[in-house]
């Protein structure tokens, strides 16, 4: 599939779920999701999901086994595991694939105080124990490893996502 103009996300904080749309709305995929427990909000160093329009600014971890574990966008060289999981209570685990969001409004989410960019708000998977349809991220959006890499096998850089 092509990227960008020809496909977008819609993340509803309400639902828990991001719908793959076509450029003519058609729904083309639906994933639960866990956004931020704190809710909406743009503010860094809230905890909060950012709303508005944004767009993928980098797709990281292509071609990489699912299950591996990112820190500061790079794998670690780990593979998630219930026993890494133990070892490492307190991590907030980035697994599989990042698609890192970049906002485009200024002033709402993008800019001084509310920069969805560098606030690192990713699209990222999370382990399967975590629930979906919950919010209970850092302001991120979790989602299963397995849809995460469907997803991030058809978008990429450009693409448009709206967070409402």
């Amino acid at each position: 599939m092509t990227h960008s103009a020809s496909v977008h996300i819609d993340i509803d904080l309400t639902l828990q779920s991001l719908r793959l749309k076509s450029g003519d709305g058609q729904v083309l995929a639906v994933y639960p999701v866990s956004t931020a427990l704190n809710g909406p909000g743009e503010t860094n160093g809230s905890g909060c999901t950012p709303r508005g329009v944004h767009y993928i600014r980098a797709s990281v971890g292509a071609g990489l086994p699912i299950g591996t574990v990112f820190r500061a966008r790079r794998p670690t060289g780990e593979t998630y595991s219930p026993q890494l999981a133990r070892q490492n209570p307190d991590r907030d685990w980035i697994l599989s694939r990042i698609l890192w969001l970049c906002g485009r409004e200024s002033g709402r989410n993008r800019g001084p105080g509310v920069d969805t960019f560098r606030r690192f708000i990713y699209i990222h998977g999370t382990p399967d124990s975590e629930p979906m349809g919950v919010p209970r991220s850092h302001g991120c959006v979790r989602m299963r490893n397995a849809d995460l890499v469907d997803l991030f096998d058809r978008v990429g850089p450009g693409t448009t996502v709206f967070i409402r």
